[in-house]
Parts: C-alpha cells; sequence; structure tokens
C-alpha cells in the first residue's frame, strides 16, 4: 500500500479475538458489540491535520488505513468514518480479522471502502479456537458464510493475511484447506506471514524455513498471487539497486527456484559465489519442495 497513514480507531484492547500472536498482548475486552469509540469528526480533524503536515514536508500519502490496537469493524461508525476520510481524494484501506463480516452492517461499512485486508488463518474449527481464540459468540462457518457474501458484492481491492504459528496451523493439511477457501474469494493478493514481533503468548514461535517454503508452494497451486511476510518492518522502505539486497529482499517475499537465481545472476553478471555466501552468513536457506531446489530467507 505504499505510504499508509494509520488511524487508529479502536482503543486497546476491544477485539472480537485474543490471537496467540497479537503484537499488543491479550485482549482484555473480548468482544463482538458494535459501538462508538471516537467521534468520526474527531478522526477526521486530526487525519486532516496530520495530512496537512505531511505535505508540507513533502510526504506523499498512498493510502488512509484503518489498523487499531483492536478490531476495526467494532467501531460502529466506520462507513460514516471512511466516507469523511474519503474527501481527501486518497484510498481508504481497512485491514480487519473477518470475525464480523457476518452482520450485514459490518458488510455495509466495509463496501465503502478502496481495499480490504480479510484474515484467514484457519478454516478448521479447533485449529481456529487455538489460533484465534475468538469471543464465543463467533461461529467459524457464519464467518465465512460472511466472508463470502461480502466477496460478491465488494468492488475494492481485496488482499488476505494468513498467520502461521509452528505447531497449530502449519500442516501440510490445514494449509491445503486454507488455500482452498482463500482460493474461492480470489483476492487479488494472498500473504503468508510470521510472528515477527513479541506475540500475545511466549510460546509461540515461527515454522521452520521447509515449512514455510511448502506452505508459500501450496498456497501457489491454487492462488494466482502469493507473497510472504516473514521479515520485520525497518522503518523505510527504499529500493536499491545492489543485487545483494534485492536478492535478498525477493527471497523475503517469494522462494526463489535455482533455475530462476542461476538467471538472475546472469543477467546481472555474477556468479553463485553470492549466493554461497549468503548461505554461509546465514541470511538465506537452500530447501527442497516436490523434487525441486529452492532459496528462501534465513529467519534468525
Amino acid at each position: 500500500m505504499g505510504r499508509s497513514l494509520g488511524v487508529n480507531n479502536i482503543p486497546p484492547k476491544y477485539c472480537s479475538y485474543s490471537c496467540v500472536y497479537c503484537q499488543l498482548g491479550i485482549t482484555y475486552n473480548l468482544t463482538i458489540e458494535r459501538r462508538q469509540f471516537y467521534e468520526p469528526k474527531e478522526i477526521f480533524k486530526e487525519a486532516k491535520e496530520k495530512i496537512i503536515r505531511l505535505k508540507e514536508i513533502g510526504e506523499k500519502v498512498d493510502f488512509i488505513t484503518f489498523v487499531p490496537d483492536g478490531e476495526p469493524t467494532l467501531d460502529i461508525n466506520l462507513g460514516e468514518e471512511i466516507r469523511m476520510l474519503k474527501s481527501f481524494s486518497i484510498p481508504v484501506a481497512v485491514i480487519t480479522n473477518s470475525s464480523l463480516l457476518f452482520l450485514e452492517s459490518v458488510r455495509q461499512d466495509l463496501y465503502e471502502a478502496d481495499l480490504v485486508s480479510l484474515k484467514v488463518d484457519a478454516v478448521n474449527e479447533l485449529t481456529f479456537k487455538k489460533i484465534n481464540r475468538p469471543n464465543h459468540f463467533l461461529n467459524l462457518d457464519s464467518i465465512f458464510d460472511g466472508i463470502v457474501e461480502f466477496t460478491k458484492v465488494f468492488k475494492g481491492k481485496l488482499i488476505t493475511e494468513t498467520m502461521l504459528v509452528k505447531g497449530i496451523n502449519d500442516s501440510g493439511e490445514e494449509l491445503k484447506d486454507i488455500a482452498s477457501f482463500i482460493a474461492k474469494i480470489n483476492p487479488s493478493k494472498s500473504y503468508i506471514s510470521i510472528p515477527t514481533r513479541p506475540p500475545a503468548e511466549s510460546w509461540v514461535i515461527f515454522p521452520e524455513e521447509e515449512v514455510l517454503n511448502m506452505a508459500y508452494q501450496i498456497f501457489r497451486e491454487k492462488i494466482k498471487n502469493v507473497n510472504m511476510l516473514i521479515t520485520p518492518e525497518e522503518g523505510e522502505f527504499t529500493i536499491t539497486d545492489g543485487l545483494q539486497e534485492d536478492l535478498l529482499s525477493i527471497v523475503s517475499v517469494h522462494p526463489i527456484r535455482e533455475e530462476e537465481i542461476h538467471k538472475l545472476l546472469s543477467e546481472k553478471r555474477s556468479d553463485f559465489s553470492l549466493v554461497s555466501s549468503l548461505i554461509k552468513e546465514g541470511k538465506i536457506k537452500k530447501v527442497e519442495y516436490n523434487n525441486k531446489i529452492f532459496y528462501i530467507r534465513k529467519l534468525s
């Protein structure tokens, strides 16, 4: 989404889930009741002031993104706020855990957005309860029905995100089921991510590189556009012309087949010694899937 201005429309920690991997910690207001948290006019005023300041220093805002300290669709004024913020002629995005899409009012609010990101961590009820720890009134089948209904009508850009936690939702069977459901709603892009920040539960860890590579290949078999988010953000993101930096950036989101590595090196008039050095330094890793060799970013 480029340069994104975040809107925090939910105070911590009002959410419908208490995900084991959440960087904000355990949810102490586990709710599905929609209500007003802030006055829409106040949100609009603060966003306007921020956008003006950013323009004054030459910073471009590509998206205004609802990504709060809880579940954004709990805000009963979300639709109104989206409409108000779109008056800046900047696309508006909402990052949601998908849990309240069974509600017609939530779907109507999200139809106003230009981009919506939906969370799909599990399609098995037991796994769903283990990883997302939902409010006890929530039902996974109802959530999926709401997702399907929403995607039938939504005219904006749809993306999905699946967070993988070792030992919970990273088996081949789980991954195939998740990918099959995501394929049905046909997002423009599907992200596979891992916990890169301190999680709510200290025992949460991410899968090994081999498992992440398997996940990527399984998703790619069913979904047209898959990216991996397996490295922590480092503030400002920049584009470099250095081969090593470019290569590390690529393998952070796409495991690359060995023949593609050789092709890239050939185009840059380099040899395989660069890859060997990166493997030796522990920056990338060689893995095998379906009798093919891939290279993926080494996780610390």
